[in-house]
């Protein structure tokens, strides 16, 4: 008999927001509120150190399946089950078939999607998968990667690796010389908090294995803050989004941008862009937070925990960031990218990564009355070159931060129709929020 798993996954516009809800009716593969699966290798080691690739707003690491790899997997606070987005990876590594599930969208809407359980999966970090081990893990398998994570990071990303990790260790999100940044895990028992008054302490409550706290936020024209509960979402690339029908306090901002938020598995989901006053976290006041607000109508029903929102990696990005489930806690620290104004895209269109290598970029999305829509750019266009650079030579992350550099500057672009014919284009960009 096949269980029903309901899978939420809205987008913002090919590239702003990512919020992946897992909720399983019925028996939930993984692990319970507990330790987690993963131990070092090594006995007395006290922590290990693994490269992090961050890519558009999301945090990629490196991972071994039963000894093969390496494998690119989203690291995501944001889901209780790990995923592999890949059945072909499954079929090639000979993983179990175990219990099968229908995959439903938001409502309980079906998406014609199909899942199952791979159990006893090994999983491994470090250098070969050899120096953090999961033993025997399940995984669940997607009979396909609907929602092109690839597309959207422009690299291949094979899976998501949510609570199993973070129930297993501390892990610190460390910024280095040179832009490198790595993840630093430590077993709970060798973790030892930050004392520097520079840090930041916040509780986390850990429900339904994800990580929930709660900071004043003051919306455009409030007088006063009022505290909110958010979910920690490193797999979410917005900054906050709030949901205006968990509060009646909570109100649409003015100016707003109405936007298309993302797809989801049934659809389009709708909304409005736009800022937020200041968000405090401990020690720390950022302004002018963007911030989404998606449509009541379009937002999955939530039936296992109530929040108000949720802070994702462009908001997290801005710090030194230790995320301590065992002792349910979060430690902020300023970082080099504190100070950086909050942007959104300029240019009225959004980018998606093609080809076998995904280094084709595809234009999508163009928004009237926009930029891009003045300078005739339209869906489907293949991007070539910005000013004499061939996009071949940027990574998606590094044309994103274009599209949002700064309001009034012009990029000329280079676009190959789908017939094949040429086009020049000329896009000033515009802060419109």
């Amino acid at each position: 008999m096949k269980m029903l798993l309901c899978l939420c996954a809205l987008r913002r516009a090919w590239g702003r927001l990512l919020v992946l809800a897992l909720l399983l009716a019925g028996a939930r593969p993984g692990y319970g509120q507990g330790p987690g699966p993963f131990q070092l290798v090594r006995a007395r080691q006290r922590c290990m150190s693994l490269p992090l690739q961050v890519q558009r707003n999301l945090p990629i690491v490196q991972v071994w399946l039963n000894g093969a790899g390496p494998y690119n997997f989203l690291l995501d606070t944001g889901v209780a089950s790990s995923l592999l987005l890949s059945p072909a990876v499954a079929d090639s590594l000979h993983m179990p078939h175990g219990q099968d599930f229908r995959v439903m969208g938001a409502g309980g809407k079906p998406t014609g999607l199909q899942a199952y359980q791979a159990p006893r999966v090994r999983v491994g970090l470090g250098r070969r998968g050899q120096e953090a081990v999961a033993p025997a893990m399940a995984l669940l398998v997607l009979n396909g990667d609907s929602l092109n994570l690839s597309g959207y990071v422009g690299l291949p990303v094979h899976g998501i690796l949510g609570s199993e990790l973070f129930q297993s260790f501390v892990a610190a999100f460390e910024g280095q010389a040179g832009g490198q940044e790595r993840l630093v895990l430590t077993p709970p028992a060798a973790y030892r908090p930050p004392r520097s008054r520079r840090w930041a302490g916040l509780p986390l409550a850990i429900e339904g294995r994800k990580a929930y706290f709660t900071v004043p936020v003051r919306q455009v024209g409030d007088s006063a803050a009022r505290p909110l509960k958010l979910l920690l979402d490193t797999g979410a690339s917005h900054a906050l989004s709030l949901e205006t029908t968990s509060d009646p306090r909570l109100h649409l901002p003015a100016p707003g941008l109405p936007a298309d938020l993302g797809h989801g598995l049934t659809g389009l989901v709708r909304g409005v862009l736009g800022r937020v006053a200041t968000v405090e976290l401990g020690r720390y006041r950022l302004p002018t937070v963007l911030t989404s607000f998606p449509n009541g109508a379009d937002v999955h029903a939530r039936t296992d925990v109530f929040r108000n929102g949720s802070v994702g990696y462009e908001l997290l990005r801005r710090f030194r960031v230790v995320i301590d489930y065992p002792h349910r806690q979060l430690w902020l620290r300023r970082g080099l990218a504190f100070g950086e104004p909050f942007e959104h895209d300029m240019a009225g269109f959004d980018v998606l990564a093609t080809g076998p290598t995904l280094h084709r970029y595809q234009v999508l999305g163009v928004v009237p009355g926009t930029p891009a829509a003045a300078a005739g750019l339209q869906d489907g266009d293949e991007l070539l070159a910005v000013g004499i650079l061939p996009v071949e030579l940027l990574s998606l992350t590094q044309l994103t931060h274009l599209l949002r550099s700064t309001s009034g500057t012009v990029l000329h672009l280079i676009v190959r129709r789908p017939g094949g014919a040429l086009h020049t284009a000329s896009v000033r960009l515009e802060r419109r929020i």
